[in-house]
């Protein structure tokens, strides 16, 4: 058996949020085939909830989605050597004005390996307090709360389609829920 891997690449397109290249590649069984990938940044996705338990969402637009989408807080990690926890803080004030006196991770895992490497980690994030940052010059956010069942609601239909917000909300659900069991 032939050790997999990248035997070449080339860089096809470049932006400043990911590179696209092509190459071959050997599969573990030796075979060689050209393909084509995304290197991408890791980010963070981080579900807020206030003192009054309620989800601190995100409505913002995306152009390649074609409108506004219901969304947690999330971004790239896009600055040299900074820490997860330290993004997830930045992420939340710049997006919602609050950062966390708590944070719980719940999960870190690729979004799309099939032609990607994001890798995103997924936070809860407890005991907001105000904290404002300037928002990213490209994004157009408005801030909204909701309960739990109104957002599990939402998922189911239709009115929340980004799959990162559906696993966050699904994830920080659940660990709330087993604090809850623990603590009684």
């Amino acid at each position: 058996m032939s050790e997999a891997g990248e035997l070449n690449r080339k860089l096809v397109y470049r932006c400043r949020i990911f590179n696209v290249f092509e190459g071959d590649v050997r599969l573990p069984n030796g075979r060689v085939f050209k393909q084509t990938w995304i290197d991408h940044r890791p980010c963070v996705a981080v579900v807020p909830v206030n003192p009054e338990g309620k989800l601190v969402l995100i409505r913002q637009y995306r152009y390649a989605a074609g409108g506004m989408l219901l969304e947690i807080p999330a971004g790239n990690m896009d600055r040299q050597g900074e820490a997860v926890e330290v993004c997830v803080q930045r992420e939340l004030a710049e997006e919602v004005g609050f950062q966390a006196g708590r944070l719980i991770k719940l999960f870190e895992g690729y979004l799309v390996p099939g032609y990607c490497n994001e890798y995103m980690h997924f936070f809860l994030a407890l005991d907001l307090h105000p904290a404002t940052l300037p928002a990213d010059p490209d994004e157009y956010i408005q801030v909204v709360t909701a309960s739990f069942d109104d957002a599990r609601e939402m998922i189911r239909d239709g009115r929340i389609i980004d799959a990162k917000t559906a696993l966050g909300i699904q994830l920080a659900a659940q660990r709330l829920e087993e604090e809850k069991e623990r603590k009684s």
